[in-house]
């Protein structure tokens, strides 16, 4: 069951790189935003890899740090699956884990949160992350 709305950013696809094209393509992308966090502005920078499989859904994994500006941070680590939505515009579903040893964000330490995750063909993005109870 989805909980609470923790987090809402918006940022810009800044890299993207073909880690290979042996048994379909991995790209690997590197982003970052500006949010909110459990109602805190914040700044995040990720990275992730994704591969195209078969029958040409999306796979990937990332990671990344969230810096709030109360000084606030937190380390995440996930994945998901995603489709194409457009060219070079994708739309991803997942879960991340975070780790922070900030006292204001020491409840992202015992959950998951569910995500989405777009970007669209010029490299815009869009995160919405929530509880999952």
């Amino acid at each position: 069951m989805l909980g609470e709305q923790i987090y809402e950013a918006k940022g810009r696809r800044s890299l993207r790189k073909v880690v290979s094209v042996d048994n379909g393509p991995k790209i690997e992308v590197s982003f970052e935003t500006k949010g909110k966090m459990l109602g805190v502005d914040t700044q995040e920078v990720g990275t992730y890899w994704s591969g195209q499989r078969p029958d040409g859904s999306l796979y990937g994994e990332g990671q990344g740090i969230i810096m709030g500006a109360d000084g606030s941070t937190a380390t995440w680590k996930g994945g998901g699956v995603g489709k194409f939505v457009g060219p070079g515009a994708v739309s991803y579903r997942g879960a991340v884990y975070f780790s922070s040893p900030s006292p204001a964000w020491s409840r992202l330490n015992a959950l998951a949160e569910v995500f989405e995750f777009e970007v669209d063909s010029d490299g815009t993005t869009k995160t919405k992350g929530w509880e999952w109870k």
